[in-house]
């Protein structure tokens, strides 16, 4: 899903791969839009953002052990 508009993305260049931005990745992230060269690294940014906020919503007693995959 496309969401935002070219003329307020934050960022000209792909943050993953330091192309430019296209108008068919982008996404909103903190309440401002964020864009990415495709939508395959648009979709990447979504995974991570899930992956690290699961993280954070693990118990202080939950597993320890440092994770280096997403």
């Amino acid at each position: 899903m496309q969401s935002g508009r070219m003329d307020t993305v934050l960022n000209e260049t792909c943050p993953w791969s330091g192309k430019p931005v296209a108008a068919d990745s982008l996404t909103d992230y903190r309440g401002h839009t964020v864009g990415f060269c495709n939508p395959g690294c648009r979709d990447k940014f979504r995974v991570a953002l899930q992956f690290f906020d699961g993280l954070m919503e693990t118990p202080a007693d939950g597993p320890s052990e440092k994770v280096n995959k997403i």
